[in-house]
C-alpha cells in the first residue's frame, strides 16, 4: 500500500472515530435532557399535589372550627371524623381525613414543667401492660424528659447510660418533639416503638384522653388490670350515634368496668372534647405523590397550625 493510500485510510478511520464520539455525545445529551425534563415534571407535579393538600388542610380547619361552634363534645360520629372518598382533581386524585390526636395517650403528660406526674406514669404503665410490654419502660422515658439528672429507681437511664454509646449523646431533659425520638431511649427497640406508635402521641402540652374517640387499648390505660373485654365494653358504652356520646366525664367513670378500681381513675385524665387534631392527606398528580400530616390546635380563637410534615414520592411508571 502506497503512502497516499495509507493516509487516506488513517483519515477514514479518524473520521469514523469523530462520528462515533459525536454520536455518543449526542445520545448522552439527549438522555440527560430527557432525565432533566422528567425530573422537572415530577417536581412540578409534586408541588401541584402539595398545593392540593394545602387546600384540603384549609377545608379541615373550616370543618373543625364549625364543629366547635356547634358542639363542645367531640365523637367519632361527627362530620370531622368521617372518612371521605377519594376526590379527583386536575391531573390526579386527593384523599384526606381528620384524626383526633387526643384519642391517643400523650407521652408528654408524664412530665409537666420538668416535674414528673406520678398518676400519669401509672396510667402509662397500664398501657404498657395492655400491650404486653415491660412496665419498666416507663422509667427511662421519664428520665429522658424530666429536668433533673437523677436516675429513677430501679430502671431509669440518664446521661451516664447514653454517653457510653457510640456515638454518645445526652438525655433531652425536655418533652418529646416527636414519637420517633423514642428510638433514642434505652429499651425502646424498633419493635417496641412499632407496637406503641398506634397508641401514643407527643403533643406540645399535657392533654387528657378523649373518651369519645379513644380506642379500647388506650382506654385500658385509665385503670389497673382492665382486660380486653373491659376495653371493648368501655367503647360500646359510648354508643355509635352522636347523641349517644358521653356528655360528661362522671358518667364514664361510673361505668362498672371502672368502678371500685384502686387507685380510682383520675377525672382530670379524661375529657369529652378535644383541642388537638391531625389532618392527614395524600395527593397524586402524574408520577408524583405528596403526603401531608398537619398538627392543629383548636381554641375558641380559631385553629393554629403547629406543625406540618411533608413527604414527596415519585411513583414507578406503569409497565
Amino acid at each position: 500500500m502506497t503512502a497516499p493510500e495509507r493516509q487516506r485510510g488513517v483519515a477514514l478511520i479518524t473520521a469514523l472515530l469523530v462520528v462515533a464520539l459525536a454520536t455518543v455525545a449526542a445520545v448522552a445529551m439527549a438522555t440527560r435532557q430527557q432525565l432533566d425534563i422528567r425530573r422537572t415534571g415530577n417536581l412540578l407535579h409534586g408541588e401541584q399535589a402539595y398545593t392540593y393538600l394545602l387546600g384540603a388542610e384549609s377545608w379541615a380547619r373550616v370543618v373543625l372550627a364549625r364543629d366547635l361552634r356547634d358542639s363542645q363534645i367531640d365523637s367519632l360520629s361527627e362530620d370531622w371524623a368521617t372518612q371521605l372518598p377519594a376526590s379527583f382533581v386536575e391531573g390526579g386524585s386527593l384523599i384526606g381525613r381528620i384524626r383526633d390526636a387526643q384519642a391517643l395517650f400523650n407521652l408528654n403528660s408524664l412530665v409537666v414543667g420538668g416535674q414528673v406526674d406520678n398518676p400519669a406514669i401509672e396510667r402509662y404503665k397500664h398501657l404498657l401492660a395492655a400491650l404486653d410490654l415491660p412496665v419498666e419502660l416507663a422509667d427511662p422515658l421519664v428520665d429522658w424528659m424530666d429536668a433533673d439528672v437523677n436516675v429513677r429507681f430501679p430502671d431509669g437511664a440518664e446521661d451516664e447510660t447514653y454517653l457510653l454509646l457510640q456515638p454518645p449523646y445526652r438525655t433531652a431533659n425536655q418533652p418529646l418533639a416527636d414519637i420517633s425520638e423514642l428510638r433514642l431511649i434505652r429499651g425502646y427497640e424498633p419493635e417496641v416503638v412499632e407496637l406503641l406508635q398506634p397508641h401514643v402521641v407527643a403533643l406540645p402540652e399535657p392533654t387528657p384522653i378523649n373518651i369519645n374517640t379513644a380506642h379500647a387499648t388506650v382506654l385500658r390505660s385509665l385503670a389497673p388490670q382492665l382486660s380486653e373485654m373491659d376495653g371493648a365494653n368501655l367503647v360500646s358504652a359510648r354508643g355509635a350515634a352522636a347523641d349517644e356520646a358521653f356528655t360528661d366525664v362522671a358518667t364514664f367513670l361510673a361505668l362498672p368496668e371502672l368502678a371500685g378500681k384502686q387507685p380510682p381513675p383520675d377525672a382530670s385524665a379524661v375529657s369529652v372534647g378535644s383541642a388537638w387534631f391531625v389532618f392527614e392527606g395524600q395527593a397524586k398528580v402524574g408520577q408524583a405523590s405528596a403526603r401531608l400530616a398537619t398538627l392543629m390546635h383548636r381554641t375558641s380563637l380559631g385553629l393554629e397550625v403547629i406543625q406540618r410534615r411533608r413527604e414527596f414520592v415519585v411513583l414507578p411508571e406503569a409497565e
